[in-house]
């Protein structure tokens, strides 16, 4: 058997093992407050996060009966604002443009979380200091130690780092983990997926 197959596998193992509940049963009540009070819910990545906001806008619309959005499903608008206004802003002025409230929350999925200093995903950094002045909640599930995200974030999940070179493969991957996990959660999925309805 390949050897990194079985090491990745025994890493994804116990990175399952470790991943804290407490924040994802924090990122459940908030969520059930938000959706209450009809607030929306933006998913911001970029790269791989990018992708996984995708999917998650289609599951907590779908799945959950969330108002749900990503800037990186709107080619146009995305690249305008990044020609326009430059990358650093793209997110924030879209989170200003959807006229953010405090009733909505936004939503990281990043590897690292955001690092000013290093100039690192400054984009999500400034939108969710965009979030945190209009008093939006802020969730994310994160790598390595967790950046501006974990450190702003009312609920923050951190994917502990189980080797250096396979830090990024798993943090992508555990998010959809714990998304899916959020959305078939008893108190906020509230339509049956397909699968599970066929009996």
């Amino acid at each position: 058997m390949d050897i990194y197959i079985r090491r990745y596998l025994r890493e994804a193992a116990e990175i399952s093992e470790k991943v804290e509940a407490l924040p994802i049963e924090r990122m459940v009540q908030l969520l059930v407050k938000v959706r209450r009070v009809q607030g929306r819910l933006f998913f911001l990545g970029v790269g791989g996060g990018a992708g996984n906001s995708s999917h998650a806008v289609n599951d907590f619309r779908k799945i959950a009966g969330f108002e749900a959005y990503a800037p990186t499903d709107n080619v146009s608008e995305l690249t305008a604002r990044i020609n326009d206004d430059g990358w650093d802003s793209a997110f924030a002025r879209w989170l200003g443009g959807c006229r953010l409230t405090n009733r909505d929350a936004v939503f990281v999925f990043s590897v690292g979380g955001g690092d000013e200093r290093r100039q690192v995903s400054v984009n999500i950094v400034n939108a969710l200091k965009y979030a945190k002045k209009v008093g939006a909640k802020i969730l994310g599930v994160v790598g390595r130690d967790g950046g501006y995200t974990r450190k702003v974030a009312d609920a923050c999940v951190l994917i502990p780092t189980a080797s250096p070179d396979t830090v990024t493969a798993h943090t992508e991957a555990f998010q959809a983990v714990i998304w899916h996990l959020i959305v078939s959660h008893p108190k906020i999925k509230i339509s049956e997926m397909k699968w599970e309805s066929l009996k």
